[in-house]
């Protein structure tokens, strides 16, 4: 990581012309993101599986199982919004037809990820009737999963050693849920969300607004026994990409339901990651993490908080500058050649230097497809808020 301190430092300052350049002018940033991924779409091309990273010059391929499914498809149909070219939208529409099925799916809670990034993206683009009943079905699915005792969603099934766990990343699929309830005039996915929303604030945050990873609750009692981490450092720590998951959340949150905790729930976690980023923007994969400065960053959880911020920004009046310059600042270092690739390099993929589970010792310092998904919304953002 000294090795990426420097080039972080050198880049940033040698390249700051050339990537002001290429950030700020449109044209010139969508070709080069339409290049990198047309190499990532040819060189991983499959007729059921999905690219979700690339390291050691293999690409691992997924399928409809996994949480990760829904991001190409995803980034596929940003992508078409953004060039308005034709051959994004048969690209896109290729990866998300491979998921077919996953919208019946109840054993998981990332369905949210899965579908609407993937089917919701494409109704929204194209109003096509089909996508939006899979988006529905999937609503209908997660809801399976809330619990009226705990008054949440639950997690993972696989994890035994906890009774009913709920993960921070969860707050990322309520988006899906208060689409469903406006779609269809069904305030029951809306009820969900929130309820999952309001139990989330009350055990997942600490003081300082950072945010533990797992909560674990008693199936009886529906109480919090636990709150442990899963991918971050240590229980106490704070997960850089679980503050930009709850920071995200939140702000959905108050977009949709205009609920001021919310909003002052984003805020106040915005101004912890605020607080704790490096001179670049780009947070360390753990902001507790001792090696710091020459811990890991985690260029997904930039990807997130970017547009989280831009999102956020839009809905306040009260701090709306700040948040934008931040997304702003944060968005800027990501287009650096520290962190933004190479046509060719990579491996199609646009974002460098994310990691995974560290944990597990598992994607570090790869790229993800979901930094390269948020990456595109947050540059979406950015080019139609002006």
């Amino acid at each position: 990581m000294k090795k990426l301190s420097i080039y972080l430092a050198i880049s940033l300052l040698f390249g700051a012309c050339t990537t002001k350049s290429l950030f700020e002018q449109k044209e010139k940033m969508v070709s080069h993101l339409s290049s990198q991924l047309e190499y990532l779409v040819t060189n991983s091309a499959n007729d059921s599986m999905v690219p979700r990273s690339f390291e050691a010059g293999k690409y691992a391929m997924i399928t409809k199982k996994d949480w990760c499914c829904g991001f190409p498809a995803g980034s596929y149909w940003y992508l078409y919004e953004l060039t308005g070219d034709q051959k994004w939208e048969k690209i896109a529409t290729e990866n998300t037809v491979k998921l077919e099925g996953v919208q019946y799916r109840k054993n998981t809670h990332d369905l949210g990820f899965m579908v609407f990034c993937s089917y919701g993206n494409a109704y929204r683009l194209t109003k096509n009737e089909e996508y939006k009943k899979v988006v529905i079905q999937a609503s209908e699915s997660l809801i399976t999963r809330f619990d009226s005792t705990s008054q949440c969603i639950k997690s993972w099934d696989w994890a035994k050693q906890w009774q009913f766990p709920v993960i921070i990343d969860n707050m990322m699929n309520l988006e899906m849920l208060f689409w469903a309830s406006k779609e269809t005039g069904d305030p029951r996915y809306q009820d969900v969300a929130i309820s999952h929303a309001n139990t989330t604030l009350a055990n997942h945050f600490r003081e300082n607004m950072s945010s533990y990873h797992v909560v674990d609750y008693d199936t009886i009692t529906g109480q919090s026994i636990a709150k442990v981490t899963h991918q971050g450092l240590k229980d106490d720590s704070s997960w850089a990409r679980g503050q930009a998951w709850g920071l995200y959340g939140y702000t959905v949150c108050f977009r949709e339901t205009g609920d001021v905790k919310y909003l002052e729930a984003a805020k106040k976690i915005a101004a912890f990651i605020k607080a704790n980023l490096p001179e670049d923007f780009v947070p360390y994969w753990d902001y507790d993490d001792p090696a710091k400065p020459n811990a890991y960053r985690d260029a997904s959880a930039a990807a997130v908080t970017a547009s989280a911020l831009y999102m956020l920004s839009s809905l306040t009046d009260h701090g709306k500058e700040e948040y934008a310059a931040l997304a702003e600042k944060i968005l800027t270092s990501l287009s650096s050649p520290a962190y933004l690739a190479e046509i060719g390099d990579n491996g199609g993929f646009l974002i460098k230097h994310c990691v995974g589970n560290m944990p597990k010792k598992s994607e570090v310092d790869t790229p993800l497809n979901y930094a390269d998904y948020y990456y595109l919304e947050a540059l979406k953002y950015k080019y139609t808020q002006k």
